[in-house]
């Protein structure tokens, strides 16, 4: 099925008004200038912390590599934001490398160790993959002999880490805040715009299949 800016407007029209003006209002700030990925996280709370944060900071798309950890979204602690957040799953760090490469992103490893730029030093200009590990053991080193570029928060205590759901939070806020203030388009486009709406429609109604055959029967 094609999603045409006549079936979103035809659906749009079976929200409220506020709803509508809040998609609206919501899409206009999304971005995937700036995608987020977890690898083997261990927690669900962190993982699902971390799917919040995209959501509050406008980050469209997340991936999610489950090569070890099966996970399942901890709703509780996402408080809803999965349905709202589009989310990518991998079983592989290579095959999410791939993918994320031939989108044109670039690998962004987030550590505190080694020659690595604190994150008030990134340049955003470029579309990036930030990447987050464990708070333990952090990133794989297939991610880290891949990366681009590294990252890191500044930290003045005896603490050399944190926990990675306050970590994401941190380094988004500065991102986002950073990439608004360019001269950068950053915006989905109106075809991305059409998609994600699709997708947040279809999270709305429990009968879309009907709503669309009536449509497509007009």
């Amino acid at each position: 099925m094609k999603i045409t800016p006549e079936l979103i407007n035809y659906l749009e029209d079976f929200l409220t008004p506020r709803r509508k003006e809040l998609f609206e209002k919501v899409i206009n700030q999304r971005t995937n200038h700036f995608t987020v990925v977890t690898e083997d996280v261990y927690q669900l709370h962190n993982t699902s912390a971390v799917i919040r944060s995209c959501d509050v900071f406008g980050i469209q798309n997340v991936h999610v590599i489950e090569e070890r950890n099966l996970k399942k979204i901890d709703r509780e602690i996402a408080m809803g934001a999965q349905k709202w957040v589009s989310l990518n799953r991998h079983h592989s760090s290579k095959d999410c490398i791939k993918d994320l490469r031939e989108k044109g992103y670039q690998i962004v490893a987030t550590t505190p160790h080694g020659d690595t730029k604190n994150i008030q030093d990134f340049d955003v200009s470029k579309p990036s993959a930030i990447f987050f590990g464990t708070e333990r053991h952090g990133l794989s080193q297939e991610i880290m002999d891949e990366a681009d570029e590294f990252v890191k928060i500044p930290m003045r205590g005896f603490t050399e880490s944190l926990n990675i759901s306050v970590s994401a939070a941190i380094i988004l806020q500065h991102l986002t805040q950073e990439l608004r203030n360019k001269k950068i388009s950053w915006e989905l486009t109106d075809n991305e715009k059409n998609a994600v709406k699709f997708e947040w429609l279809g999270k709305s109604f429990k009968d879309l299949d009907k709503i669309i055959e009536n449509f497509e029967n007009k």
